[in-house]
């Protein structure tokens, strides 16, 4: 009888510890659930005018950055569903280069946000939760889509550099050849009163 009721008092026991330590788990998965994660407030670069033009003919990158700023501030299921749509608009912006950008600075900066995209959907579809490491993911895809405007910006701006210097070229070439002309013309005058 002592015997029995030993065993029933040992599996209640245990019956309660394992109660308890899935509560626990629930909880401490709730609580990390109903956390925000990125920050609301973050101020990501604005894009140059020439830079907008572009991103209207490559679509997806309007998207991806509308995506971007709302995950920051996000509680974890908007952040699970936001990784999944910048993982796949940042395959698709990695495989659409338009020729204007494909340059080796912008190619990178696409290469570390198609990264970051990965790893922030895999940090946020895992089974044990880590908020440092969710906080961390969502703050390093906002740093990649930040270097990747400046960087678009900074292509741009290179590009109106070149382009003004071209035209500066253009125009001392041609006062240049107004100069010789008109020495080669009063040169002319010169011979034929001679």
């Amino acid at each position: 009888m002592r015997f029995i009721f030993f065993l029933l008092l040992l599996a209640g026991t245990i019956i309660s510890c394992k109660n308890s330590n899935s509560e626990d788990e629930i909880t401490d998965t709730q609580i990390e659930a109903d956390a925000v994660y990125g920050n609301a407030n973050y101020g990501f670069p604005e894009l140059s005018l020439p830079a907008k033009e572009q991103a209207i003919h490559w679509g997806i990158l309007e998207d991806l950055l509308s995506t971007t700023r709302k995950i920051n501030g996000g509680n974890y299921q908007d952040i699970k569903n936001g990784s999944e749509l910048l993982t796949q608009y940042s395959d698709s912006l990695f495989a659409k280069i338009p020729d204007t950008l494909n340059t080796n600075p912008i190619h990178s900066r696409l290469m570390v946000l198609k990264t970051r995209a990965a790893l922030l959907y895999q940090n946020f579809h895992r089974d044990n939760m880590d908020s440092t490491g969710l906080q961390q993911s969502v703050s390093e895809m906002n740093m990649a889509v930040k270097n990747l405007i400046v960087q678009l910006n900074e292509k741009f701006q290179k590009d109106k550099i070149d382009s003004q210097r071209i035209d500066n070229e253009k125009r001392e070439l041609k006062g240049q050849q107004s100069f010789r002309d008109s020495i080669m013309e009063l040169e002319r005058k010169d011979q034929k009163k001679g």
